[in-house]
């Protein structure tokens, strides 16, 4: 996930890199908080887009909203696929990653996939408590849900866990083509979750993009935190995952 900032912050030394890369961290931190706040001031919770509406009656067959579109298959497999974004799910997912990490002596990528997991599942909380918006009803729901919709927290929660896992692993792994692959299949994991909510009828198309954006942008942040933490000359981290790796 480098980007062309980090590159510019290895051309200084000393405090000015570490200034930089912290800078970029922030960035990225207060970017996925300002989306939200931004979109969730824009939604009026009484009046959904059109453009939300159109794409769930898309989603479900002209003249019965009780069926979605597709085979009957497609409708059991979007339910297994949301379930990959839910409270359960995440949590053995970051247990079993922290776990790993622990057990191969990791201390420091341990503690930020912690970190950064639990954090943006509490912002995405507050924040649907903060918007408030009600779950659609153009359709039938397919699903039970009980919280706010706005950001969805299956597609936020499903980024910031899977891309944050995803992104703290390849600052102790190397850089072969084992790495692109895990981000294409973390990417497509991501993503069908949130269409998943989508066709399930629960979320409206601006929640799941809410939550992809925030989810990125706040999964990104603490990939920044690491390197920043890799480059900190006086940071409480081990040698070996200070190491640069290809």
């Amino acid at each position: 996930m480098a980007t062309d900032e980090d590159a510019h912050c290895y051309h200084y030394d000393g405090a000015a890199r570490e200034g930089c890369a912290n800078a970029n961290a922030t960035d990225d931190a207060a970017l996925s908080v300002a989306i939200l706040l931004a979109l969730g001031f824009l939604i009026d919770p009484a009046r959904p887009y059109a453009f939300d509406a159109w794409v769930l009656r898309m989603l479900r067959r002209p003249g019965d909203l009780a069926v979605p579109v597709g085979p009957a298959w497609l409708k059991e497999a979007m339910v297994d696929i949301t379930a990959l974004g839910g409270a359960t799910v995440l949590t053995l997912v970051v247990v079993v990653a922290v776990g790993m990490l622990l057990v191969s002596r990791k201390w420091m990528a341990a503690a930020l996939v912690a970190a950064g997991t639990i954090s943006g599942s509490l912002a995405v909380s507050a924040a649907k408590e903060i918007a408030a918006r009600p779950r659609p009803d153009v359709v039938p729901h397919l699903v039970e849900v009980s919280s706010q919709s706005f950001p969805s927290g299956h597609s936020a929660n499903s980024a910031i866990v899977y891309l944050t896992i995803a992104a703290l692993l390849t600052q102790v792994t190397g850089a072969d083509a084992r790495r692109t692959y895990l981000f294409a299949v973390v990417v497509a994991l991501v993503t069908v979750i949130g269409l998943s909510r989508m066709y399930l009828g629960v979320h409206w198309p601006t929640d799941v993009l809410a939550g992809w954006s925030f989810g990125t942008f706040w999964a990104l942040a603490w990939w920044r935190i690491g390197q920043w933490l890799r480059i900190h000359p006086h940071a409480a981290m081990p040698q070996d995952e200070r190491e640069p790796v290809g």
